[in-house]
């Protein structure tokens, strides 16, 4: 008997199989993207704690996001002395939630530069059954929506914003332009009594690609022969070139994503410059056309008060109320697919250092740093209350009483609102510039 209990622990080593189903476990994961010295630390930790099934899985998730954030790795903390599993693992896992819930700083961060430029992707023809039009693909009940139509002729963006859905949705080594989307945009119905909002910014950037195709003439020329349609182009661009060569009509709003320039430099890879966003847009307005501009998303980070105080300032300080149809506010929103898959790139972005909570079965900011934001560029904002038309896109409807002091009642009113806006605002350019 003394010799088979002797013999027990030697038995237990041979019959373990705790390394094979760790290596099976990380073959599910994104481990290969962390650094070789990563991996080998995470690994030898595990045998020695033995982590559970989920542990690893969280451990590998939050080693993907140090790594990302260029912040010390999990294995480096998990190589440090620790009393037990729990408490090996709960060190990560705070230092993990402390860099989340603390305001990020791009201060001696570089976002990465070497990422392969979408725009080299090749277009090809794709053939879409529809013409692309519909409801914003984002829209929903659980927020508050202005029920805006898309139009759209591209599948596939090449800027490279490490927080866009689009990126993630269109990743393919391709971008599609449909090329039956001029003759189905002849053919859509519209109703001659109904007022339409349409934006063709969901699927990709509505001017990066200027007139190619023709498809940028064909849609200015469907807003000229439908006067009771409200086309957006929505842009992160200062490609105006095609528009600056013909007569853009009234009823074309062309509206502009900004952000501090610190956020595209690590963030919007690729996208025109703050000053070139802004000087394009001028442009626009000294044409006699209507100019938006979305803080979509605004950034929350240390200095994050300061830059967009400025660009706002800037933006007031170069444009007339009467030149903006209307300023939006919104924030980073993601969805369990989009995050898994900016994990499972291997770059540099704190785009995801932040506390992320759960807004209407999506993820986001927690609604008081929501209202911190939106309240402070609503008040910057002040001089042009009353006079453009501001709003927040899929944002959760308490938000609208706290930052604007009113409120829609429903995504209807919220529309009728806006259109009438709109409506009123092209009507005045036409009288005063036309």
């Amino acid at each position: 008997n003394r010799l088979i209990e002797d013999s027990i622990p030697l038995w237990e080593v041979l019959i373990d199989d705790y390394p094979q189903k760790l290596n099976s476990l990380i073959l599910q994961t994104p481990f290969n993207n962390l650094s070789s010295e990563e991996r080998e630390l995470i690994r030898r930790q595990s045998l020695k704690y033995r982590f559970s099934h989920q542990e690893v899985k969280q451990i590998i998730e939050m080693a993907l996001d140090f790594q990302m954030w260029d912040e010390e790795g999990a294995g480096s903390i998990l190589n440090k002395e620790h009393t037990t599993r729990k408490d090996a693992f709960n060190a990560v896992k705070d230092g993990w939630n402390q860099l989340k819930n603390t305001a990020k700083s791009y201060i001696g961060f570089k976002g990465s530069t070497d990422l392969p430029r979408i725009g080299g992707k090749s277009l090809v023809n794709i053939n879409r059954e529809t013409p692309g039009f519909g409801r914003c693909p984002v829209a929903s009940e659980r927020t508050r929506c202005c029920n805006l139509l898309t139009l759209d002729a591209v599948e596939g963006c090449g800027f490279d914003c490490s927080y866009c859905s689009i990126r993630y949705f269109y990743s393919g080594d391709s971008i599609g332009i449909d090329e039956g989307f001029i003759h189905k945009l002849k053919n859509l119905e519209i109703d001659p009594d109904k007022t339409y909002h349409i934006g063709t910014g969901q699927s990709s950037d509505s001017l990066m690609w200027g007139n190619k195709a023709g498809i940028l003439d064909a849609l200015l020329d469907f807003a000229e022969e439908h006067p009771n349609v409200i086309l957006e182009l929505k842009t992160k661009s200062d490609n105006i070139s095609h528009l600056l060569s013909r007569k853009i009509p009234e009823n074309v709003l062309t509206t502009w994503s900004v952000n501090p320039q610190i956020i595209i430099d690590n963030e919007e890879h690729f996208t025109a410059s703050l000053r070139a966003r802004l000087v394009a847009a001028r442009q626009i307005a000294s044409r006699g056309n209507l100019v938006g501009f979305h803080f979509h998303p605004m950034v929350y980070y240390d200095n994050w008060q300061t830059d967009y105080g400025s660009l706002i300032s800037e933006i007031i300080s170069d444009f007339q109320p009467e030149d903006v149809a209307l300023v939006s506010l919104g924030t980073l929103t993601f969805i369990k697919p989009v995050i898994k898959k900016m994990r499972e790139r291997k770059v540099k972005s704190r785009i995801l250092q932040m506390p992320l909570e759960d807004a209407e079965g999506k993820f986001s900011y927690p609604l008081e740093i929501k209202k911190e934001m939106f309240s402070f560029a609503y008040r910057a904002f002040a001089p042009w209350h009353e006079k453009v038309y501001f709003y927040m896109c899929m944002e959760n409807v308490g938000l609208w009483k706290d930052v604007f002091g009113y409120e829609y009642s429903s995504n209807e009113d919220f529309e009728k609102g806006m259109l009438k806006s709109y409506r009123g605002k092209i009507l005045e350019k036409c009288n005063t510039d036309r």
